[in-house]
């Protein structure tokens, strides 16, 4: 990096610029940002829109004595260059580097970590709040895209903001409109008007003047009143928010440094909750990325010059064949409908809705909505697949207890990025979903070994009356051929693959491929291990998993999910009831901790979830010997 990027150590150091130095250092932080993302991944298309935006916002206001709170966080890498952080930001996303979302252990600019969507203006209304009450004076700004105000919970904290009436700064970055210079010019003019103090005392002149109008005083306000209100409404944008008790300045252009900050100036003297609208481009100053912002919201490794992706393998994802299959099933079967909460491309359904856009609902960043929409549905004899992130299915939970499983609802969760996932970390991690499923009366919980059975899940889950989910991982498949011909896998039956008497490794989904080379590893140590991929969590497979136990006395469980409630608490439980918890039970899996941010093989071995660690626990439950004295049978 060289330039006026190395003059900024803090955010200090903004307001010392010239508006050209200001112009310059977006040329130079769009530039640093596309080489980073090129070389580690990331959100590249939403800080690119962004970076005039941040500059404004860290140039008039003072980080950290004022918050900024980024709403869903992905587009928090401009600020995060901007608070001190650019000599390390080659490390964005990498195991023990920067992260890709706000995290307060990183830099005290960070005031609250975020990484789902729609939280910032209720964690910016409770910090204003305490402000209040702590008798402080400073700006608490919250900063929110215009796909995560489709979050109900968002409007839940406009309302409440509304009621409160405190000084609150909400920031709305919109991403999806065009500006028009004639709608540009006006809304700026609009805007210069609302913010001039002239304005404001005129209105309370008027107020008194008028009302001093002996006898029909009152009622020429009122009327007054009125003609105001019809004039706001024909021409400003933001009657909306104007009607949930915010002050609306905008919609300005999102790119424009000078008027940003004179906005934002202004913004600061006012009383109440405001709401700024700045219109903002997706994939701003990177001509590929504006091309395509959905593929650049979040992507992999890519090249500069092309904007290609780096593949590493030529076999499907699970989430690749996840869409082929519903598409195909969606073919002979008329009541399958695709919803999905904003992640059409992600999830794979974009592919469905362009073949059924009938049957194909994105419902915006709802998930909670999504659920019971599709409860409803299924009410109705559709079979609604639901698509969506592990981590985004917790935002449901309540829906999928009460809506779903309560009624019994053939609604199916197709829990994408379940277990690990890698370079987005603690925030977006999905190793929490068979703690909050399997317990659920009614529900049925599936996780495939490889993208072959899940296509046989998918398929058995359609013809199943009642919930299911199924959770399958991100990234590629095992390299399993695929096919067309579906078959029904029995309800609640596991699979033996390899049989053994030493000792019996029950592994789920993901974690079969690893179980299946330690098996192979232990051979060469002269070890006879059962393998058996359990497939389901719930119903389990207690007549197979009782009769295994008895024959070999010694059990280890793999699963990538939290130990605490998962698939090896579902075993332990079993042996309990069954009057065999002497058995020695290992369980693998996520002890209580949030997995933070890294390569997904680095992580599954720093959680004990490699072949080596696998090996080694096996030899530790059946030798009484030191491990390492153990010397491995090659034939």
């Amino acid at each position: 990096m060289s330039g006026v990027i190395e003059e900024i150590k803090s955010p200090l150091d903004l307001k010392k610029l010239t508006s050209e130095s200001l112009s310059q250092l977006s040329k130079e932080i769009r530039e640093t940002l596309t080489t980073t993302v090129s070389l580690n991944g990331g959100h590249l298309a939403a800080n690119l829109g962004v970076v005039e935006l941040t500059i404004a916002l860290h140039s008039v206001f003072e980080s950290p004595r004022d918050k900024i709170i980024w709403d869903v966080g992905h587009q928090s890498y401009v600020h995060k260059l901007l608070t001190g952080r650019k000599d390390c930001f080659s490390t964005l996303r990498c195991h023990g580097g920067l992260s890709g979302f706000p995290k307060c252990s990183e830099s005290p600019h960070d005031v609250f970590q975020t990484g789902h969507s729609s939280t910032s203006v209720s964690a910016a209304l409770g910090m204003a709040m305490a402000r209040d009450l702590k008798k402080e004076e400073h700006h608490v700004i919250a900063v929110i895209g215009d796909g995560a105000l489709t979050g109900g919970m968002a409007f839940e904290a406009l309302n409440h903001a509304s009621h409160t009436k405190t000084n609150l700064l909400v920031v709305l970055n919109d991403n999806e409109m065009s500006i028009s210079k004639n709608v540009g010019g006006l809304s700026a003019y609009l805007s210069r008007i609302r913010t001039d103090p002239t304005y404001s005392r005129i209105k309370e002149d008027v107020e008194v003047l008028t009302r001093k109008i002996p006898a029909i005083g009152d009622a020429v306000y009122k009327s007054l009143g009125r003609v105001k209100d019809t004039l706001k409404y024909l021409l400003v944008p933001g009657m909306l928010f104007e009607e949930l008790g915010f002050t609306y300045l905008g919609p300005i252009d999102g790119h424009n440094i000078n008027h940003l900050r004179q906005v934002f100036m202004s913004a600061k003297k006012l009383k109440g909750p405001v709401l700024i609208h700045a219109l903002t481009k997706k994939g701003k100053g990177f001509k590929i990325a504006e091309k395509n912002p959905d593929k650049f919201h979040g992507i992999g490794p890519f090249n500069i010059k092309n904007g290609d992706t780096v593949k590493n393998s030529k076999i499907p994802t699970y989430t690749e064949v996840f869409s082929q299959t519903l598409i195909k099933l969606a073919e002979k079967d008329k009541r399958i409908i695709g919803v999905t909460a904003a992640m059409p491309s992600g999830t794979g359904l974009d592919k469905f809705g362009f073949k059924y856009s009938d049957r194909f609902f994105d419902v915006g960043i709802a998930e909670q909505h999504a659920l019971t929409f599709s409860a409803g549905m299924a009410k109705e004899g559709f079979k609604p697949v639901v698509a969506i992130y592990s981590t985004f299915l917790q935002r449901g939970y309540d829906q999928v207890v009460h809506d779903i499983c309560l009624q019994k609802l053939p609604v199916i969760l197709a829990v994408d990025r379940a277990g690990i996932v890698g370079e987005d970390g603690e925030t977006h991690q999905g190793t929490f979903d068979l703690c909050f499923l399997r317990h659920i009366p009614n529900m049925v919980v599936m996780a495939p070994k490889d993208e072959r059975e899940l296509q046989n899940m998918l398929f058995t889950a359609i013809q199943y009356d009642g919930p299911v989910a199924i959770r399958f991982p991100r990234g590629h498949g095992v390299g399993v051929p695929i096919g067309f011909d579906f078959d029904i896998i029995e309800m609640g039956k596991s699979e033996i693959l390899e049989k053994g008497s030493d000792l019996a490794i029950f592994a789920l989904g993901a974690m079969v491929p690893i179980a299946r080379k330690a098996v192979e590893e232990l051979k060469t140590y002269g070890l006879k291990t059962t393998l058996v991929n359990a497939r389901f969590v719930k119903p389990i497979d207690d007549h197979l998993l009782l009769s295994i136990a008895h024959k070999c006395k010694k059990i280890i469980t793999m699963e990538d999910n939290t130990l605490q409630g998962g698939f090896g608490s579902a075993v332990l439980e079993l042996l309990d009831s069954s009057d065999m918890a002497h058995l020695e039970v290992k369980r693998l899996g996520i002890c209580d901790h949030f997995v933070e941010q890294g390569k997904r093989d680095y992580l599954l071995e720093k959680c004990g979830l490699s072949v080596e660690n696998v090996v080694q626990q096996a030899l530790a439950m059946v030798r009484t010997t030191d491990i390492k004295k153990i010397k491995p049978v090659r034939g």
